[in-house]
């Protein structure tokens, strides 16, 4: 696999995922100046994707928008995964109550990372993108992924990152330590730890098919967090609940 497929591969996800946020018509021009792609690899991307049928384009406004096909691709994984409760409706309900993001994650390998995200509305917020990874074992939502995981895993997981990793060493003990107060208090809660300022208080949801595990969280000023703490607690168990 050569690195300009890579490369493709990736800006695909991302027009898709710009398209997402925006929800509107977007002209080449305004892809190619958020994205910072060249002009003529975007455009040759996007005459692709046109091309493929996950793209339309109309002519007289020069604009692209997707077409039903990116709908229907991934339309059976919420069903497959949580049942009949519709997870991103579920999501903006989260965001609506609480005034925060509203974070999905998931493990993914050695990471964890955030499958889907409802950003707040308040002027000061904290604004992650979809697919964004964090350490597995340095963030909050990874730890409490890994705080469903048996003892024994967690040792292996660890292993593995000071292997992939070539900075500071995890020690086990340390996290072991966080992963017990996250197994007792059944959430977790951290403080300015990937980013100043910025808080995050996630539950885990129960065990989708697969074995598939998601943790559920709000995300914003550690301010805002503080203050609303227990009222936030309860209200993803009890979304978390729905689910079981």
């Amino acid at each position: 696999m050569t690195a300009s497929t890579v490369k493709s591969a990736r800006r695909v996800i991302e027009i898709m995922e710009y398209f997402d946020r925006v929800r509107r018509p977007l002209s080449l021009k305004e892809i190619c100046d958020h994205l910072s792609y060249p002009v003529s690899s975007g455009a040759t991307l996007l005459k692709s994707l046109v091309l493929l049928g996950y793209l339309e384009y109309d002519r007289r406004s020069r604009t692209y928008l997707p077409t039903m096909r990116i709908a229907v691709l991934g339309s059976w994984v919420p069903a497959t995964l949580f049942g009949e409760i519709d997870m991103l409706p579920m999501m903006e309900e989260l965001r609506n109550r609480t005034g925060e993001t509203v974070i999905l994650g998931t493990q993914s390998d050695l990471f964890a990372q955030y499958v889907h995200v409802v950003h707040s509305t308040e002027p000061l917020h904290y604004t992650p993108s979809p697919g964004i990874v964090r350490p597995l074992a340095r963030s909050g939502v990874g730890q409490l992924l890994l705080s469903a995981l048996p003892d024994g895993d967690i040792d292996l997981l660890i292993r593995r990152i000071n292997i992939a990793e070539d900075g500071d060493r995890i020690a086990l003990a340390e996290v072991m330590k966080d992963i017990s107060a996250i197994r007792r208090q059944g959430y977790v809660y951290t403080r300015n730890l990937v980013t100043d300022g910025v808080g995050l208080v996630a539950v885990l949801l129960p065990v989708a098919p697969f074995g598939r595990r998601f943790a559920i969280g709000l995300g914003g000023p550690v301010a805002r967090l503080d203050a609303r703490l227990d009222e936030h607690v309860e209200t993803l168990r009890a979304a978390a609940q729905t689910l079981a």
